[in-house]
């Protein structure tokens, strides 16, 4: 197997079982209906996992173009691998969402809540706002790599490595997921984002496209921001890329509150208009 294929299976595994444990919590008439945050949490952390067992040995199972980026960002992955490792975790999220789509097939029609069947499928804030739904996926996302980077240093996990990737998801899912349902990941949101707008789900609503960029953007920039930080917390590497990427980052957080608050001003606004 070619680890264009590992990766496309590999993130196939890892949103039939994440986005499976959103539609059994998330449809009507589904036996799993309301299983809860725990639940979830697990059950990505063990979509993670079971990714990473079947196609870590094929690709290295990044599963996550953040990560690819981080990856060749650190030094220790190729740049011209980097195109098609993104390609083939899109197309892999994109068909492992529609799976998903057929296996829940009679449980579209029955649920009613438009909200619920986009959220199977991707990411939303619990509150919208613009600088802080970002500032979620980059931190999300720089801790995950951070994670990642420093799990593989330890020798003693080798063999452990997927089961200690999968807790590490548990972690961040529980500890910093409640605001935007940490996609961390811009093929995991990216890629059912798209299925969800193609495929004929009854009453599905439109896909928030508005919000679309964030769970891209976010981890793009905490995924690149998490590798130049390792090399310069763990090994005392501070090279001119790690300038960049910090002044990147700060910029884009800095534009995004700018709109932002300008957003919340016009909001304010409305409201005091309608009150008169």
């Amino acid at each position: 197997m070619s680890a264009f294929m590992g990766e496309l299976i590999g993130t196939m595994i890892l949103i039939v079982f994440g986005a499976g444990i959103g539609a059994g919590s998330s449809l009507k008439n589904s036996y799993a209906k309301d299983a809860g945050w725990i639940v979830i949490t697990i059950a990505w952390g063990l979509a993670v996992t079971m990714g990473v067992f079947a196609v870590g040995s094929i690709s290295g199972a990044h599963l996550n173009p953040a990560v690819t980026l981080a990856l060749a960002i650190d030094g220790s992955f190729p740049w011209a691998d980097v195109p098609g490792y993104m390609l083939a975790q899109m197309i892999g999220a994109m068909i492992g969402a529609t799976l998903v789509f057929l296996h829940y097939l009679p449980h579209w029609k029955a649920t009613d809540d438009p909200g619920a069947k986009l959220g199977v499928f991707s990411t939303g804030p619990a509150i919208p706002n613009t600088f802080s739904n970002l500032f979620s996926e980059v931190f999300g996302t720089f801790i995950l790599v951070l994670g990642l980077l420093f799990i593989g240093a330890n020798k003693f996990t080798e063999g452990l490595n997927p089961i200690a990737v999968g807790l590490l998801i548990v972690v961040i899912g529980m500890s910093l997921g409640g605001t935007t349902g940490y996609a961390i990941n811009p093929a995991r949101d990216l890629g059912p984002r798209i299925a969800h707008f193609l495929l004929p789900i009854p009453g599905k609503g439109g896909s928030n496209w508005g919000y679309s960029w964030i769970p891209v953007v976010g981890p793009l920039l905490g995924g690149s921001l998490g590798a130049v930080a390792y090399k310069a917390l763990f090994t005392g590497a501070i090279t001119a890329t790690f300038w960049l990427v910090v002044g990147i980052v700060a910029v884009v957080l800095a534009l995004a509150y700018t709109v932002g608050k300008k957003q919340a001003g016009q909001l304010d606004t409305s409201k005091v208009g309608a009150l008169r």
